[in-house]
């Protein structure tokens, strides 16, 4: 798992990204992946949200059992 191919672009903004930051190319990864993640998560999260925005009573109001 520690082969990844990168586009041309991404392994320029790596290294700019790796100077500026003074932090080193797999601390630089980490935390992007990490902030994608987490955004990806969150789009799930908010999907998900959207779907069900009843209230729990509003969503058993009428329902005999």
């Amino acid at each position: 798992m520690n082969n990844i191919t990168l586009s041309n672009e991404n392994a320029k903004n790596l290294k700019l990204f790796e100077k500026t930051l003074h932090k080193d190319r797999e601390t630089v990864i980490n935390e992007a992946l990490a902030l994608y993640f987490e955004a990806h998560y969150k789009k799930t999260q908010d999907a998900k949200d959207a779907q069900t925005n009843l209230s729990y009573e509003e969503f058993w109001d009428g329902v005999d059992l």
